[in-house]
């Protein structure tokens, strides 16, 4: 068996892993790589391997990072199966779709400048009817329903708690007469999660491709922390100016709705307008109610009460152009939730533009930016900031809730390391910056026995 670490190694973005098995090739995830323009679009656009080459596709979950390659993979060649949960590929319907309108929309804005400058238009990656064509490829199974996938590899998805449909993928492997699980973590979870269950512990794991985004770094809140999230809010409305929330449209966005909805109808924040602006968010939010089997037990017994977790009075789901652009004439407090959280595209931008320069509005981030993206610089204090081919100053307050992070910290990790099953003989730390995966190589070592390394883009590791 081997191993080839082509995306997510030594970086948070673009988790490609793959499986060399039995004559068979295995893609762990399809994920776009999201950083410096030029970097990105030269990783996204040329494979490590020939996509025709490869046999199956396996997704840990729908998130851009994890799955925003497919549409290139399957126009480059790629014929073959990608086995994904059920809620994951309605939610790879939207949002492979959205990502290919979103690419459009902004390449067609930068082109418009780059032939002011005389430069060469730009390229999008696919287009939408080739992300259409895509799910078309997708196979869907259950958690913890079992199924082979080639030959001696037999798949089964568990529960990873990180977002809707997300999961932790095992693959018990016959090579040779012997058996071994490996364990993908995908991302995992916190736990204790306002609306989807904990991660599932794996039992009888030998090798472990394991992310490590939050490797060195405690968030500064455990989950739940909604009293902060009304004292911001209400900090920044007594101003009488707008909350720009950039939160990714799965996920953050139906938590965060979820959370406004108990904070509105207990008075504990004041009542203005709530506006969710992104078609893909407000999709999303409609696939959720489709999936009452990844929520928790409250969240079930909320919807079954016929009641809406993710909808309420004082809430507008936004879709069409206009009603956003309208958005940027409002004089009024309003609270807007916006796509994409790393403020790397989307109407979010358009957003920061309008108001990014005014002191009486607040951004506030509740979830990661990976390095070099807008959002992590702006919530790393820079004070002027480039969006969309023009330099803001930053005087709006900044705010940052990480309550909401979907991304297990360093203790969160560790105990889940820690009841993991089995033998774990070899681990491989991926999704996540050098320091943190260097970091958490540091620890695990302390405590385990086991081989743990770093996985280095693009290295090959023989099983």
């Amino acid at each position: 068996m081997k191993i080839t670490f082509c995306g997510a190694a030594e970086t948070t973005t673009g988790s490609q892993h793959l499986i060399d098995v039995n004559g068979s090739r295995i893609l762990l995830d399809c994920g776009l790589y999201q950083g410096r323009r030029d970097t990105a679009n030269d990783r996204n656009r040329h494979f490590f391997f020939e996509p025709q080459s490869v046999d199956a596709v396996v997704l840990s979950h729908a998130h851009i990072d994890h799955s925003g390659n497919l549409p290139s993979l399957t126009s480059k060649g790629f014929k073959g199966n990608i086995y994904s949960t059920f809620a994951t590929r309605d939610l790879c319907q939207i949002m492979l779709a959205d990502c290919a309108r979103i690419q459009g929309q902004d390449t067609k804005w930068l082109n418009k400048r780059r032939a002011k400058r005389g430069e060469p238009d730009l390229e999008t990656l696919y287009t939408e009817q080739e992300a259409e064509e895509c799910v078309r490829q997708f196979v869907t199974i259950g958690y913890d329903r079992s199924i082979p996938i080639a030959d001696g590899v037999t798949l089964t998805f568990i529960d990873a708690g990180h977002i809707l449909g997300s999961a932790q993928i095992i693959l018990d492997i016959v090579e040779n007469g012997h058996h071994r699980r490996l364990l993908f973590s995908g991302d995992v979870g916190r736990g204790n999660n306002e609306i989807l269950r904990d991660p599932t512990v794996a039992e009888d794991v030998d090798l472990l491709i394991m992310e490590s985004t939050y490797g060195n770094r405690e968030h500064e809140l455990p989950t739940q922390a909604n009293h902060l999230l009304s004292d911001i809010l209400n900090r920044a409305l007594d101003k009488k100016g707008k909350v720009i929330i950039p939160a990714f449209a799965v996920e953050r966005t139906q938590q965060l709705v979820y959370v406004l909805h108990h904070l509105t109808e207990e008075g504990l924040i004041p009542d203005v307008p709530i506006f969710v602006d992104s078609p893909l968010a407000v999709s999303a939010t409609e696939i959720f109610r489709l999936h009452p089997e990844c929520f928790n037990e409250n969240v079930y017994e909320f919807l079954f009460d016929k009641r809406d977790p993710f909808g309420f009075e004082n809430l507008s789901l936004v879709r069409k152009v206009n009603e956003s652009k309208a958005l940027n004439d409002l004089r009024e407090p309003a609270i807007i939730i916006s796509a994409s959280g790393m403020c790397e595209a989307g109407r979010v931008l358009h957003h920061l533009r309008n108001n990014i320069e005014d002191p009486k509005n607040t951004v506030l981030f509740v979830g990661y930016c990976a390095e070099h993206t807008l959002g992590a610089k702006i919530r790393s204090g820079m004070k002027e900031v480039p969006i969309l081919g023009d330099v803001f100053r930053v005087n709006a307050d900044i705010e940052i809730l990480d309550s909401f992070s979907g991304h297990a910290d360093r203790s969160e990790l560790l105990s889940y390391f820690d009841k993991m099953g089995g033998k774990k003989e070899r681990v491989f730390l991926v999704h996540g910056e050098t320091e943190q995966s260097h970091a958490l190589q540091k620890t695990l070592s302390e405590r385990h026995s086991g081989q743990i390394e770093v996985a280095r883009w693009r290295s090959e590791v023989e099983i």
